[in-house]
């Protein structure tokens, strides 16, 4: 029986170590899933980090460039890459909350079942122990009344066969061995009992018990095995699963690259450089062996020039000038003459006075971009033109807004004055005023570049505030200090006045400003298309942060996630400040 008992205490410690071992395993397997979820983390952060680093800025060269098919190819790719990421957070995600959250949950859960198990096995072990003792007991009992049964029949029979024993001496004797033959039957019967009792509850044991709990705990491993398949299953779904989205981003960088037009992009080139300028005519011959040919050759030469010049003033394309590339070397005098003395000769020359005075601030040139070749001066007019139109239509835009601000206070005294929105709705009225003037102005200058204007009036010079004159004399200097003395073009003299004339804080205004920080959150209370510039689209119910609030023009700043921001009508939010900025204010 000890050895039978000794075997299945065995089989539990097997099974217990087994069982353990298994429960590390999947504790393995659930710290492999989660270090894999941190890399694919770590992965997405650096591939939008990447994407994000070469976005192009806000207000920069680098969006010009990307009216390049090549270079939008490439802003593509870069949106796709962040696309791309994407997928990696959504494997995170998925990874996380089906394998490592789920798992954690089952590990919990398998070591109190097992637990359970094995504290009913070694409950049982017990029971049947504790019986073994109990036979043990009454079968060493049984055995002693025995022997005491027998000594005590021995004794009587001495007793009885001793003649001089009294007789109740002998009866004495026969009646202790008949005492000890009633506890000898007693302890059989007893012994008996318990034996029966013992292999009946060794039976069940062996039989029911012991497998019953074996049973249950072979279904708990089996289940671990199962469970840990199935997880291995779902970690290699849940990248299938991406794969579709991740092979749409790489057929769109496909698409990108295939949709570069090299034809497209020199075509481009040619626009943006291109001056406008007639291939110049062929150089006269020069007979040096009659001085009077000479003199009349240099004569005719540098009437050309300035006929084409005067053409030039009048509108019309300069014939006479050479080609841009092609440089004259300067007169001796030049060359030995120190730019400081021509700079100082620049600026103390009434002539070139005028034409210092028509440079924007910062030293851009001219204000009507006569200093450019034809092609570039027209492309720049109908940017400003272009520029001035969608600045007129944010005045309207804010005008409106403030006008709907008006009928509501009108309506509803309660809510503010109506009064109190006439100064600035008198502010817009002049600006709008002013920037159509402005728009006059450049479409005139336009217009005479197209050629769709003769010339202008005096009425239209007098509106631009420059008078022909002044802008006939400033053209002239500045076209005279690119030309050397014999005639030729040349653009050192141009390249010097616009390196020397001094820079303003005007190019301040066009930095990068860093991003405003959140001050309070919004509600939209009507659907806003914002289809001007500076402006952003809201939809009814749509929450937003707000990143700087009304200051009396009637438009809140507001902001969606990192890359979209801009202005809504106030009027057209609920308002929430934090208590830490002003308090809760509600524009309604």
């Amino acid at each position: 029986m000890k050895s039978r008992s000794h075997c299945c205490t065995d089989q539990f410690d097997n099974l217990e170590k087994h069982t353990q071992w298994g429960i590390d395993v999947l504790e393995k397997y659930i710290k492999f899933v989660k270090e894999r979820t941190e890399i694919e983390l770590s992965y997405a952060k650096q591939l939008r980090n990447l994407s994000k680093k070469y976005q192009p800025k806000k207000n920069s060269k680098e969006e010009e460039e990307y009216r390049y098919t090549s270079t939008r190819a490439f802003l593509a790719t870069l949106n796709e890459m962040n696309d791309y990421a994407g997928q990696h957070e959504v494997i995170s995600e998925n990874m996380t909350s089906l394998i490592t959250g789920e798992l954690t949950r089952y590990v919990q859960e398998l070591k109190q079942e097992r637990k359970s198990h094995f504290h009913d096995g070694r409950k049982a072990q017990q029971h049947i122990e504790t019986c073994w003792k109990q036979l043990e007991a009454s079968k060493r009992r049984f055995e002693r009344d025995c022997k005491e049964a027998d000594r005590a029949q021995q004794y009587f029979e001495k007793m009885d066969a001793d003649i001089n024993v009294t007789k109740a001496d002998v009866e004495k004797a026969r009646q202790q061995a008949q005492l000890r033959h009633q506890m000898a039957e007693d302890s059989k019967a007893e012994y008996s009992s318990t034996l029966q009792k013992f292999n009946s509850e060794q039976h069940d044991h062996y039989y029911t018990h012991i497998p019953n709990i074996f049973q249950k705990i072979q279904e708990m491993e089996e289940r671990r095995i199962v469970r840990i398949g199935e997880s291995m299953k779902t970690f290699a779904e849940v990248d299938r699963q991406v794969i579709p989205i991740i092979g749409k981003c790489l057929d769109e960088i496909t698409k990108a690259a295939e949709s570069i037009d090299h034809k497209n992009d020199s075509q481009l080139v040619i626009e943006a450089f291109k001056s406008g300028f007639e291939p110049p005519g062929d150089v006269d011959f020069e007979d040096f062996t009659q001085p009077m040919k000479r003199t009349v050759s240099e004569s005719s030469l540098s009437n050309s020039r300035g006929d084409g010049k005067s053409e030039l003033k009048f509108g019309g394309k300069s014939k006479g000038k050479l080609w841009p590339f092609i440089k004259k070397n300067k007169s001796p005098k030049q060359q030995k003459e120190p730019l400081s003395h021509r700079f100082n000769e620049f600026m103390t020359s009434k002539p070139k006075i005028h034409c210092f005075r028509s440079l924007k601030r910062g030293g851009a040139g001219p204000e009507d971009f006569s200093n450019l070749p034809p092609e570039q001066r027209r492309k720049k007019l109908q940017q400003k033109v272009d520029e001035l139109n969608k600045d007129i239509q944010k005045e309207m835009d804010q005008r409106d807004a403030l006008t709907k601000m008006k009928d509501v206070y009108i309506k509803n005294p309660q809510m503010g004055d109506a009064a109190s929105v006439d100064h600035r709705l008198a502010e817009l009225g002049q600006n709008i005023e002013k920037l159509r003037l402005e728009v006059q102005k450049f479409e005139g200058w336009l217009a005479e570049v197209e050629g769709r204007l003769p010339m202008r009036t005096e009425q239209a010079r007098r509106q631009s505030g420059l008078y022909e004159a002044q802008n006939t004399s400033a053209v002239n200097s500045c076209a005279q200090d690119r030309e050397s003395p014999d005639g030729s073009y040349t653009e050192e003299q141009s390249q010097e006045t616009e390196m020397k004339v001094p820079a303003t804080d005007f190019d301040d205004e066009f930095d990068d400003e860093e991003p405003l920080p959140t001050i309070g959150t919004c509600k939209a209370l009507y659907t806003f298309e914002g289809q001007n510039e500076g402006t952003i689209s809201v939809a009814e119910g749509e929450m937003l942060y707000v990143i700087e609030e009304d200051k009396g023009d009637g438009w809140t700043r507001i902001r969606r996630n990192e890359d979209e921001e801009g202005y809504v009508p106030t009027s057209y939010v609920e308002v929430y400040l934090d208590k830490n900025a002003k308090g809760a204010m509600t524009y309604i």
